[in-house]
């Protein structure tokens, strides 16, 4: 059943945008893509079971957080959310993360099992392979601010064309180059850590970023079960099928597990 009251919008924590849930029986913690902002999941509390938090993640030098610095070390960030999410643990929690999103879920997935040994039930990736197979993002830093917003432009980014307005490209662009000098520099090792839950892997089925083949590498990350969905269209498919994505894993969340 899904929730179709909206619930106010609670941004006192720098890290998170949430609609907050009495006694949620489960935490999504979404990660945005590169240049992204927690608002890519404005829409998804209200597509969610009832009994169901979302985390929105805002990453540093954005929106509400746009007088702080942007973090460009993938250490420094999934060790900053991990420190972060700290305060939510309790209820089950699941992942999800589209592009960059999903190699930043992936580190603090691993930094929240190895110190705390649960929490985290499903890792739920979109438009990226494994962080040991994905160069997605190598030799970014070297491109000069027009050869980075053509980037992605090529992309289909949601927000590319905020980028025709000189003010807005001025805002913005820091944030979309710390986050691809992140990526430039994020070199996971040859023999990534193992993820105790099951992990799900959606794409776009003409995602020039990501082929489909590529999605089957997360298998090589988990002891758990590995699936793989696409949907029609490019990195950016999630923007046109957001209702079919968003009800595909809603119907999966493990909403009757017991909280911890």
């Amino acid at each position: 059943m899904v929730v179709a009251r909206r619930r106010m919008l609670d941004t006192s924590d720098p890290w998170f945008q949430r609609r907050p849930v009495d006694r949620p029986r489960l935490r999504l913690v979404c990660f945005p893509h590169a240049g992204g902002t927690a608002h890519s999941y404005f829409g998804w509390p209200d597509r969610m079971p009832a009994g169901v938090e979302v985390l929105a993640v805002q990453y540093p030098g954005r929106q509400n957080r746009f007088a702080e610095p942007c973090l460009t070390s993938m250490t420094e960030l999934a060790d900053a959310v991990t420190m972060a999410l700290k305060a939510y643990l309790g209820p089950p929690m699941v992942f999800f993360g589209h592009s960059m999103g999903s190699a930043v879920a992936y580190e603090v997935a691993v930094r929240i099992q190895r110190e705390t040994g649960e929490g985290v039930r499903q890792l739920l990736v979109s438009g990226r392979g494994a962080p040991h197979h994905s160069y997605a993002g190598r030799g970014s830093r070297a491109l000069d601010d027009d050869a980075l917003v053509a980037l992605v432009r090529r992309l289909s980014g949601p927000d590319a064309e905020v980028y025709d307005h000189p003010d807005m490209r001025e805002l913005l662009l820091p944030a979309l180059r710390a986050d691809y000098t992140l990526l430039d520099g994020y070199d996971p090792v040859r023999q990534p850590a193992r993820l105790a839950f099951p992990v799900t892997a959606y794409g776009g089925r003409d995602d020039p970023a990501c082929p489909v083949a590529e999605l089957d590498s997360w298998a090589e990350v988990t002891e758990g079960r590995h699936e793989v969905l696409t949907f029609p269209g490019g990195h950016f498919y999630l923007r046109d099928h957001e209702a079919a994505l968003v009800e595909h894993l809603a119907g999966r969340l493990p909403v009757d597990a017991p909280a911890d």
